[in-house]
């Protein structure tokens, strides 16, 4: 998994600025922790970094959201993500490409389950498109997913078909938020926190000296916004985290069945499970995102199993006990860092 850092620090913005200043008597000024909150590819972040010069620093945030947006913006009908769904180009730049590299290891890991050659299917539900389709002919439309049907070649894009798009949505974010920190690291800060949109990467220590402190909601419906209803927190560094769920992101179809927006890529099933949360941490805040939604696809005994047969995620799971309440599973270097 180390590659995976390794392309993305080699991606960043390299901004450089000294550990530490010095005025003209020879002190040493200490670095101070540079809080900036925003709004940014259609939601929001929260970055703390301790810098010893922040001139310069938020345009420096602006600007990997910038770099991002246009390659992914699913907002953007010039983004280069759409022009590849629509065919008008086959070349990719280094975030695609790193995104499909990462999706493919949990697309890999789960079977299958989780895929971002979806698109299609997730359109049709009415996540990623226009009004949902009502029973949509999902044979049909699964003739055009499988992340084995695309392969990145000398920056180039081969689609087995000219019909499968890519959904990045599961990665896209969690990438974003490794890109920022990458960014960081280059500025001169070894302590930091990345937050978009919930996604979390984290070095060094805070500015009490301790480890970051992330919650995680409850997955409770109507729990829109976060941090307002918790179940649990973690405590963690060096570590990207990413939460994916199905309390948020539904609807009820006409026949009163409700529709989730995690898709099984292999049957196009969208109809939830007991499996309410999942909540990983890994290497990158990528692999974590795309994770996330690979166990929120797999159910609670599938993702307990695939977190049972790896070191290299850990997972808490939040799901219904069967009585209107919450019980939780964790993987066992998880529950060391859970705050009680």
């Amino acid at each position: 998994m180390n590659e995976l850092r390794s392309i993305i620090t080699g991606l960043a913005v390299l901004c450089s600025a000294p550990a530490f200043l010095t005025s003209c008597g020879g002190v040493t000024v200490q670095p101070t922790y540079y809080t900036l909150d925003g709004f940014a590819i259609g939601t929001s972040y929260h970055i703390v970094a301790q810098v010893a010069d922040s001139t310069g620093f938020a345009q420096m945030i602006e600007s990997t959201f910038w770099q991002a947006s246009a390659s992914m913006s699913v907002y953007d009908p010039n983004s280069l993500l759409n022009r590849l769904n629509r065919n008008e180009t086959d070349l990719v730049d280094d975030h695609i490409a790193a995104c499909i590299a990462t999706a493919r290891i949990a697309s890999q890991q789960s079977g299958g389950v989780y895929d971002i050659t979806v698109k299609p299917v997730t359109e049709a539900w009415g996540f990623t498109g226009p009004d949902p389709q009502y029973r949509p002919d999902l044979d049909s439309l699964l003739r055009y997913v499988g992340y084995n049907r695309i392969t990145v070649q000398d920056g180039q894009l081969i689609k087995e078909d000219p019909a499968i798009q890519l959904e990045l949505n599961s990665v896209a974010k969690g990438y974003i938020v490794d890109l920022i920190a990458a960014n960081i690291e280059a500025w001169g800060s070894g302590n930091y926190m990345v937050e978009v949109g919930g996604e979390v990467f984290c070095r060094g220590r805070n500015r009490r000296g301790n480890n970051w402190v992330v919650g995680i909601d409850t997955p409770a419906d109507g729990n829109m916004i976060p941090g307002m209803d918790m179940h649990t927190r973690l405590s963690f560094t060096g570590l990207g985290l990413a939460t994916s769920g199905n309390y948020r992101k539904f609807y009820t179809d006409p026949d009163g069945n409700r529709v989730v927006h995690t898709i099984n890529a292999l049957t196009g099933d969208s109809r939830p499970t007991n499996l309410l949360s999942a909540t990983v941490l890994a290497e990158t805040c990528a692999l974590a995102d795309a994770f996330g939604t690979a166990l929120m696809a797999l159910g609670l005994e599938k993702s307990i199993e695939l977190l049972s047969s790896t070191d290299s995620i850990l997972g808490y799971l939040i799901y219904d006990d069967g009585n209107g309440g919450y019980s939780h599973w964790s993987s066992p270097g998880m529950a060391a860092m859970i705050l009680e």
